[in-house]
This record gives structure tokens, C-alpha cells and sequence, in this order.
């Protein structure tokens, strides 16, 4: 039988106001260490990230790449500060990430509260509400933006019989890529030449990954990336199962893509990703991805991605992740 589980220490949805910036968490240095543990939870092939002399070939400066997906973990695990109270979170947008991050340095996360809005209360669920947060995580080493993102998370209140008069309009988020809206995030500099091969995807096409992978280590990602939410690591704050850490599924849909078009260089950003049903440890994943559009930029080529997961789980079946991101590489 668990213990008795004491409700999360919040912030809850009526604690938070529209334009509050929270309390950062501890800034975090990623190194070789860090890096070998995602490996071996996500099991990433992109080559910038795994060989330290490709990555000075392709970025022409010195030190070995962290890859962006483990950057975006690690932001997303600063920004619960706002999220100790989680029951979901919605989707991400915007995500557009700005400076590639190498072997020891060190990144730090602002949290700001957008918008928030009351959910309508009803008799078979705890009082909740919706609260949309802006996060940019920055790197000390030498003051740049990294990343800048919006999150959509769903909060517990704190008093459930609360009115708190926040209705906002929340918008919602658009999946279309304008690749030439991506052009100026290519990183100056870099030459995918090495990276080069003879993988070619019409676009259009729709690859179906042919190995599936189980979703295991889901409590050592969220500790790896300080992610706060007891959903992530306590079945009790639940329905009694552990409710895997939405970023998992993308790490592992980032990795699936990889395998598929090896000539990646990186990713630059995600122009939507919605969770569309729980994931827990121990589902099996299949990744599905649909090349939309393709353009050549800075020497190498912009792609526009659609990456469909499903999980398999007691002999069932259900899409779980819709994502939209774009890459660029050879």
C-alpha cells in the first residue's frame, strides 16, 4: 500500500499572477557525464552530438556539442519552478533554439506567467486551470539567449472553491513551417559537408521508423534534468501510475528521426509539439515522420518535419505526440 501523499508545495494556479517571473532554479553546467546518461536513456545518433572531432568539422570551433533535444530537457526541467503542480502539460510553441551549447557550459532559466485561465469546475475532477509560461534559458558562460518558448501547463488550485477571474485567451498554436522564417536561426558558420550522404526523402513522403523503442529510465531523465513535477516521479500524485515526462517521448522521436536522416547537423526549433495522450514507463513507441518541405539554405538544406508517435500498451495502441520541428544538415 503507498503512503499517504502530501499534495505538491506549488506554486498552485491561484497563487500565480499574470506578468510574476518566478524564482529561477539552480543554473546547471552540462558535461560529458550529463551527455552519457541522456545517451543512454534516449539513445540519440545525431553525429554533432556523439563525435567530438565532427562537431569541430561542421561547427569549425573547438569543444563537443550538447544535443539540443538534452538542452530543451534541461530547460524545461528549470522552468517547473511554475510546475510542481502539474496534472498535464498541453503543448509547447515557438521553441527556437538560438545558440548551440557545448561540453561545460552552463545554462540558466527564467519563467515568466503570460496568461492564465480558470477551468470550469466539475464534480469528477479536482479544481484546475491552465497557466501559459514564457521561458527563456540563457547561457552564464557569456550572457546569450539559448532558447525562448512558450508551455502550456494545467495546474492543481490550491483552493478549490476559488474564483480567481482569470479568463484569458490563451491562443492557441500553429503547426505550418514557413521555412523561410527559419533561415536566420542556421548557425553562421557551420559547413554540413562532412556530414553528407545519399539518404534521399521526397517531400511529401512518409518514413515509418522500423524500430520501436520502450519508453525506461523516466525518473532518471527528470532527475538528470531537475524536473520538479511529482506526476514525473510518484504514481500516488496520479491515477496511481507515473506519468512519464512529456520531453521522454520527443527525446525518443528525436532520436527515431535521426536514425532516418543521418545528415542532420541540428535541430533549430519546434514550431508545435501537443501531447496527445499520457505516456508511461514501459509503453512501447513507433515514430512516423513526414518530410513537408525541404529548401536549400546556407550550404546545407532546411527541413520541415512531422513526427507522429504512437504508444502500444496492454495490446492496445494510441497516438501519443504530434510535433512539428525543423533541422538542418546536408
Amino acid at each position: 500500500m503507498l503512503p499517504t501523499v502530501n499534495r505538491p508545495t506549488g506554486p498552485f494556479f491561484d497563487d500565480l499572477t499574470v506578468g510574476q517571473t518566478l524564482n529561477p532554479a539552480p543554473a546547471m553546467t552540462i558535461g560529458p557525464g550529463e551527455a552519457a546518461t541522456y545517451q543512454a536513456i534516449c539513445g540519440d545518433p545525431l553525429a554533432t552530438t556523439l563525435s567530438k572531432p565532427m562537431a569541430e568539422a561542421v561547427t569549425g570551433a573547438p569543444g563537443a556539442l550538447v544535443n539540443p533535444a538534452l538542452v530543451m530537457h534541461t530547460s524545461i526541467g528549470q522552468s517547473t519552478v511554475a510546475t510542481r503542480a502539474v496534472i498535464a502539460n498541453l503543448f509547447y510553441r515557438g521553441v527556437i533554439l538560438q545558440k548551440a551549447v557545448r561540453h561545460g557550459e552552463t545554462l540558466e532559466t527564467t519563467v515568466e506567467i503570460r496568461g492564465l485561465r480558470q477551468l470550469t469546475a466539475r464534480p469528477d475532477r479536482p479544481a484546475r486551470g491552465l497557466a501559459l509560461l514564457g521561458i527563456t534559458t540563457t547561457c552564464l558562460d557569456d550572457g546569450d539567449t539559448v532558447v525562448e518558448y512558450e508551455r502550456c501547463a494545467m495546474l492543481h488550485m490550491r483552493d478549490p472553491n476559488a474564483d480567481t477571474g482569470h479568463h484569458d485567451d490563451l491562443g492557441g498554436v500553429d503547426p505550418q513551417i514557413n521555412l523561410s522564417d527559419w533561415t536566420g536561426h542556421i548557425p553562421t558558420g557551420w559547413d554540413p559537408a562532412p556530414l553528407a550522404d545519399n539518404n534521399q526523402w521526397e517531400p511529401g513522403t512518409t518514413r515509418i521508423d522500423p524500430l520501436r523503442d520502450t519508453v525506461t529510465s523516466a525518473t532518471e531523465l527528470v532527475r538528470l534534468t531537475q524536473n520538479l513535477a511529482p506526476v514525473h516521479r510518484d504514481p500516488a500524485t496520479g491515477d496511481g501510475r507515473r506519468l512519464v515526462y512529456g520531453g521522454h517521448t520527443i527525446g525518443l522521436a528525436q532520436a527515431s528521426l535521426h536514425r532516418l536522416m543521418p545528415s542532420t547537423a541540428t535541430v533549430l526549433g519546434w514550431q508545435a509539439c501537443d501531447h496527445t495522450r499520457p505516456v508511461y514507463e514501459g509503453d512501447v513507441l513507433g515514430c512516423s515522420h513526414t518530410l513537408l518541405d525541404e529548401r536549400p539554405a546556407a550550404g546545407g538544406n532546411l527541413r520541415a518535419f512531422r513526427v507522429t508517435v504512437e504508444a502500444e500498451r496492454d495490446d492496445t495502441v494510441a497516438p501519443v505526440l504530434d510535433w512539428h520541428l525543423v533541422t538542418w544538415g546536408a
